[in-house]
């Protein structure tokens, strides 16, 4: 690769990936090349996504190998969820759309929902174990005994075991609007279930909080080829800044093999729209890419 060509590769970001090559071998470690490539990583060293997010400096450990690694088609290889050992946590009502939607569905908890975008402390909870991250292309999942389910379009904070912010990815918190509407202490089950938490197809090496935040989220959703659901949101819009939010969640806590944070969401369909299995659901963040999966009942 030449100088020019890293540079107007650079320009576009540093993006990162698992993917795995038709045949046998395990999930390898990749970098964007393009839209159409696929640098291989793991053939020049790199053996798992956590080794690279540990280093001292991912991006230039990648930028100074592209120029030696081999290259793959894009469409020849499977994109993994880009998520190793990690933890998925999330953070709730730090949009003012997100706040107003949850005072929406729950009279019950309308009064929580309001304290906390205002409190000092943010709502963190739990999400996922990184084997149950559904990656892009894969079916996320819809609970068989709610009646109202919902994609969630976020950003995610990447961070290594140091509790240093290493990069961003795309994230979609899918959640059962009606049984945490019914009370609030359901919100594990609203929230945490089979196929609950999808990841990917990237993580761009990004730590520029201001760049960031320059960036659009978008989704659409389609049933039977025609759009059912668009919205769109800009990450600038979060209250908090992720400097905030990862102070917290390193609080008491430790992640010995790194952790996302999903950073809540500005998109939220209204009480006439839910989720059908068949549905296929598109996420793009505007300096990432995009993640896409169809829906099942689980």
């Amino acid at each position: 690769m030449t100088s020019t060509t890293t540079e107007a590769h650079l320009s576009r970001g540093v993006r990162v990936c698992r993917f795995r090559l038709a045949g046998p071998g395990g999930p390898r470690v990749g970098a964007a090349v393009g839209s159409d490539r696929v640098a291989d990583l793991t053939a020049v060293g790199i053996e798992s996504l956590a080794v690279l997010l540990e280093s001292t400096d991912p991006r230039r450990v990648v930028t100074a190998l592209l120029s030696v690694a081999p290259q793959h088609p894009l469409s020849g290889v499977t994109l993994l969820a880009p998520i190793d050992r990690q933890e998925v946590w999330a953070a709730g009502v730090t949009y003012l759309r997100s706040k107003k939607a949850r005072m929406e569905e729950s009279d019950f908890s309308a009064t929580a929902y309001d304290r906390v975008y205002d409190a000092d402390r943010p709502e963190i909870f739990f999400k996922s174990v990184a084997e149950k991250v559904v990656g892009s292309g894969d079916a996320v999942g819809i609970r068989a005994d709610a009646t109202w389910n919902v994609p969630e379009p976020e950003l995610a904070l990447v961070m290594n075991s140091r509790g240093e912010w290493v990069g961003c990815a795309i994230g979609n918190d899918m959640s059962s609007r009606d049984i945490e509407g019914e009370n609030l202490l359901y919100l594990p089950q609203a929230k945490t279930y089979d196929r609950s938490c999808a990841i990917g197809p990237w993580v761009g090496l990004e730590t520029d909080e201001k760049v960031v935040r320059g960036w659009t989220i978008a989704i659409s959703i389609t049933r039977e080829g025609q759009e059912v659901f668009a919205g769109e949101t800009t990450i600038d819009q979060i209250k908090r800044s992720f400097t905030e939010l990862a102070g917290w969640l390193w609080r008491s806590q430790r992640f010995p093999h790194g952790v996302l944070l999903l950073t809540g969401t500005g998109i939220v369909p209204d009480e006439s729209f839910t989720l059908c299995a068949g549905d296929s659901i598109r996420i793009n963040v505007s300096g990432i890419g995009v993640l896409e999966n169809t829906v099942g009942v689980v």
